[in-house]
């Protein structure tokens, strides 16, 4: 019996009585993942979605599990009273004569396929997420001083529930909206972030880029392994003592990952609980995969392969909700573009020149060829940088032509030899240690017959050598470039419909620039799709969902019957909501936001009279959103010369979204403070004016409930740059893979659904306000 036949007519815990949409949701969740769909959801900002997803979904895993102990209660009932009957058949025959061996081999093979059956549900029950994989141990033989940066001997080998969402801000608000649900006591909740967010080791947090972070992270774990052999007695050559994380104690870490699974914590929580406890957040929240029924955490992490596997996140047979989803193709595209500049792919190859030079002499010869490969490659990069044209907009065998390396298995040397060797990690951990120590850049590599194909290569690195000083051969050497050239190169071995690389020069080597740009985000998303049991694909405005589909769904091979569509209008009345479609401004003058016409004082004055009287006559919070940062620095420039700034600082108190991400949250608390002093007394000030760009820190994720946000404006349409290289080929090819409909070509509908959804986005933050 269906879990769905269990919950119709039933009514779903919820912490006060749920509109009747709200119902309708989460019974349309209920169904589709009893049902394994692929979900689309839409239901605009200010419906309780959050909330929906997680009382409809929570229901389903609660009735689920209890189905899966009944059936495993069952079986074990079943399996004692055969093996009862086995037992007493065993009694007659061996007071026989002589056993049938027949019915011997049946019995045995019916305990055998009972013992089969219970250890599936055992593994299958809750949806339990498998234990995280361990990392790779690396033995090798030498100097223990540089033991971590030598390569092993690299061998060719040819052979719950998860809620994903975008950004810090809105993992927090849905870990709040669990803890305000009937289920936040009886639910396993575990969080999920990066070390950068949930470090607590201030030494490490000081070094500032992810990259660091992780490196820095992963020496103190490797040098924990070593202190602990040592302290088993295993023998250790002298050396320099190495520090270890104090927060690493794996007594610690049992401790609070018991603590994590008993209440729900969001990530601030989780630092302030790791302080207490005085163990890692990071590595805690990871032992708490594996036993948790809801795991929280970021897109990147669920949506990148290589990412998802390090974090020790498991799909197969799992939920996946992708909350804020709107962007969920863009999103895919980003994860899976690479850049690399001249600058570090010269750094790059300076520095593994350097590398395979000081352990040449302990470097297998299988080692010493990839890195040749390695370098072989970074040297037709450069080559293509230095060509004469612009910028070309190249396919990936193309581009691998004109580099001269395409006959070089990328396949075979990108994910067989950088993973396997782990290079990057090693040649950061060289740079790192041998940084200001006397190791300095050089080209003699580079400066023979044989590679004055690399001129270019060679006139830049002998730059940086003349021009160095020592603060800046210290920056060159520290900030290894290796793990972006690696990124990159995998990028490579995608299908060559699937992207395009593009290369742009600049007046230098080391300004220019190779990108690559994925058309075909489906390629990744098939993946995700195909191990799951059931996605769920959720957002406030998920218009037009056919397009969706189309390029999505239907490209990564879902068929039309696995998806189902859920979308449901607002819970406020019509007649709350006020929307108006300014043409012309108080003096007649009529509104042309088009490049060429939106720099004009006439129009930016004519935008600022408007703004000034609505903010006379609209009480509390007024939120004003332009079309990019640039044009907001523009207009309110010539506004402060003009005098509007000073009109309507008269009535509001005028903030602006910051430049600092870290930023935004103090910026929307005195923003916030404002409006309440201004509606508690009676001075000249009636709220307070928040401007703000499309598509920027405030345009999503964040509720301007009541008074905060009584009035939206917009100020023109955000359509994206037509004459963008990078847009233009994603036009072209959906206009070459996807069917043409109601008259408009794929680009063309890609460039209205780009401009329309950052206005519903952004719209969309203050629906709460009406």
């Amino acid at each position: 019996v269906s879990c769905l036949t269990q919950r119709i007519g039933e009514q779903f815990p919820f912490p006060y009585q749920p509109y009747n949409i709200q119902e309708e949701f989460m019974q349309a969740l209920y169904s589709a993942l009893d049902k394994g769909k692929v979900g689309i959801f839409e239901s605009p900002t200010g419906t309780g979605k959050s909330l929906s997803l997680i009382c409809g979904a929570l229901s389903w895993l609660r009735d689920y599990e209890e189905r899966k102990r009944q059936e495993a209660t069952a079986l074990l009932q079943e399996g004692e009273a055969a093996l009862s009957t086995n037992a007493a058949q065993s009694s007659v025959a061996s007071s026989s004569a002589e056993l049938d061996w027949i019915t011997d081999f049946v019995q045995k093979k019916a305990e055998r396929d009972l013992v089969s059956k219970l250890k599936s549900y055992e593994e299958d029950e809750a949806f339990k997420l498998l234990q995280l994989s361990k990392e790779e141990q690396v033995e090798a033989t030498g100097d223990q001083e540089d033991e971590e940066l030598i390569i092993a001997e690299y061998e060719s080998d040819d052979e719950s529930k998860i809620k994903g969402s975008r950004t810090h801000s809105q993992l927090a608000q849905f870990v709040h909206e669990v803890q305000k649900s009937p289920f936040s006591k009886d639910i396993s909740v575990v969080t999920l972030g990066s070390r950068q967010n949930l470090c607590i080791n201030e030494e490490v947090r000081r070094l500032g880029s992810i990259q660091r972070i992780n490196d820095r992270c992963m020496e103190m774990q490797k040098n924990k392994h070593e202190k602990h052999h040592h302290e088993e007695g295993v023998k250790r050559k002298r050396g320099p003592a190495k520090s270890v994380c104090p927060y690493n104690k794996a007594s610690a870490l049992q401790q609070m990952r018991d603590v994590v699974l008993g209440a729900v914590h969001d990530i601030e929580q989780l630092l302030k609980l790791g302080r207490e406890t005085h163990s890692c957040p990071y590595y805690a929240t990871r032992l708490a995969i594996p036993p948790a029924q809801l795991v929280v955490l970021p897109y990147q992490m669920v949506l990148h392969e290589a990412t998802r596997r390090a974090a020790g996140v498991q799909l197969k047979g799992q939920v996946l909700i992708i909350d804020e989803a709107h962007n969920l193709s863009d999103t895919l595209s980003c994860i899976h573009s690479a850049e690399l500049s001249g600058a570090q792919l010269c750094r790059a190859h300076s520095q593994l020149i350097q590398y395979a030079d000081r352990y040449k002499s302990r470097l297998k010869a299988k080692n010493l060829m990839y890195i040749k490969q390695i370098l072989f490659v970074i040297e037709g990069l450069v080559r293509v940088l230095g060509g004469e044209c612009l910028q070309q907009m190249l396919t990936i065998n193309n581009f691998l032509f004109k580099a001269q390396i395409d006959n070089i298995n990328l396949f075979k040397v990108l994910q067989r030899y950088f993973e396997k060797s782990m290079i990057s990690r090693k040649l950061g951990g060289f740079v790192e240690k041998y940084a200001g120590s006397g190791v300095t850049l050089h080209t003699h590599s580079c400066n023979n017959k044989e590679n004055r194909r690399t001129e270019g290569l060679n006139r830049y690195l002998q730059t940086l050598q003349s021009n160095q000083n020592p603060g800046t051969g210290q920056l060159l050497l520290s900030a290894s470039p290796m793990m972006q050239v690696e990124g990159f190169f995998m990028a490579l071995t995608n299908s060559n419909t699937d992207g395009r690389v593009v290369v742009h020069k600049q007046g230098s080597l080391s300004e220019s620039s190779v990108k690559f740009l994925l058309l075909n985000p489906a390629v990744h998303f098939a993946q995700v799709l195909k191990e799951c049991r059931a996605v769920i694909i959720a957002g406030g405005t998920m218009q037009p969902v056919s397009d969706f589909k189309q390029e999505l769904l239907f490209s990564a091979g879902v068929v039309e019957e696995r998806v189902t569509e859920f979308s449901c209008g607002h819970v406020i009345p019509p007649e709350n909501i006020l929307p108006l479609v300014l043409c012309s401004g108080p003096s007649g003058q009529e509104l042309e936001f088009t490049f060429q016409n939106r720099d004009t004082p006439r129009m930016m004055d004519e935008t600022g009279r408007i703004l000034s009287n609505i903010c006379n006559v609209v009480p509390g919070g007024v939120v004003c959103f332009f079309p990019s940062y640039d044009y907001s620095r523009r207009i309110i420039s010539h506004w402060e010369t003009s005098g509007t700034l000073t009109r309507l600082a008269n009535k509001k108190k005028i903030f602006q979204e910051p430049k600092k991400a870290n930023q935004v949250e103090q910026v929307l608390n005195e923003f916030s403070r404002c409006i309440q002093r201004c509606s508690a007394d009676c001075s000249g000030l009636t709220g307070a004016l928040l401007f703000s760009v499309v598509g920027g820190k405030m345009s999503e994720g964040i509720n301007f409930s009541d008074d905060l946000g009584r009035c939206v404006v917009m100020v023109g349409m955000p359509y994206p740059n037509i004459k963008s290289p990078e847009l233009q080929e994603k036009m072209s090819y959906l206009d070459r893979h996807l069917p043409h409909s109601q008259g408009r070509s794929p680009g063309q509908a890609l460039i209205e659904n780009l401009c329309m959804k950052a206005v519903n986005q952004s719209i969309g933050t203050d629906n709460e306000a009406i």
